[in-house]
C-alpha cells in the first residue's frame, strides 16, 4: 500500500465488528474490499441505528397506589414513594411531576419512573405542548389548568404522533 492510500480493508473490518456486535443486519454483505464495499457497510450501519430504543433516563420507586403506563407521577416527601400527580388540589407537592411511569404497577410494587427522554404514547399531535391535568390524576392534557388553587405544570411536548418528549418544569400555583 502506497503512503496516503486509505486502508479500506481495515475500515471494513472495524465496521463489520461494529455491525456484528450490535446485531445489525448486514443486507449488503459480503462487502467488496473497495470503496463500494465500504459505502455498503456504512449504509448498513446507518440503517441499523433506528433499531435502537429511544434514550430514557429514570429510576425505580415504590408506588403508593396503582399507576398505569404513562401516568405522570409525583413523589411524596414523607416516604419517597410515587403516585399519580394532580394539578387540582392546590398542593405543590402533588403537582410536582418527577417523571412518567414506564409500565403499570400496583400499590407497593416497583415502577420505573422516566425523567428524561422519549415516552411512547398514542394520539399525539407533533408540536403540541402538554400540561398536568387538573381533572384526572396522572393524566396530561394540551389545555393548561386555570383558576385559583390549581397548578400549571408543563411536562413535555409531542415530537411525533407517538413520541412524547419529556420536559418537566416546576409547577406554578394559580391564585
Amino acid at each position: 500500500m502506497a503512503q496516503g492510500e486509505p486502508n479500506i480493508e481495515g475500515a471494513l473490518a472495524i465496521l463489520v465488528d461494529l455491525l456484528t456486535a450490535n446485531s445489525f443486519t448486514m443486507t449488503r454483505s459480503p462487502y467488496e474490499n473497495n470503496m463500494r464495499g465500504l459505502v455498503d457497510a456504512l449504509i448498513d450501519l446507518k440503517e441499523g441505528f433506528p433499531t435502537f430504543a429511544p434514550l430514557q433516563v429514570g429510576f425505580n420507586a415504590t408506588a403508593f397506589e396503582a399507576v398505569a403506563d404513562g401516568d405522570a407521577l409525583f413523589m411524596r416527601t414523607s416516604d419517597g414513594q410515587v403516585g399519580k400527580a394532580s394539578a387540582a388540589n392546590g398542593t405543590l407537592e402533588d403537582a410536582t411531576v418527577v417523571g412518567f411511569a414506564n409500565s403499570a404497577a400496583l400499590a407497593n410494587e416497583t415502577v420505573k419512573v422516566i425523567v428524561i427522554g422519549l415516552k411512547t404514547l398514542s394520539s399525539l399531535n407533533a408540536g403540541d405542548l402538554f400540561f398536568l391535568s387538573d381533572s384526572t390524576a396522572g393524566a396530561i392534557t394540551t389545555t393548561p389548568p386555570s383558576g385559583a388553587g390549581k397548578a400549571v405544570t408543563r411536562v413535555g411536548e409531542a415530537s411525533t404522533t407517538t413520541d412524547f418528549a419529556i420536559q418537566i418544569e416546576p409547577p406554578i400555583l394559580l391564585r
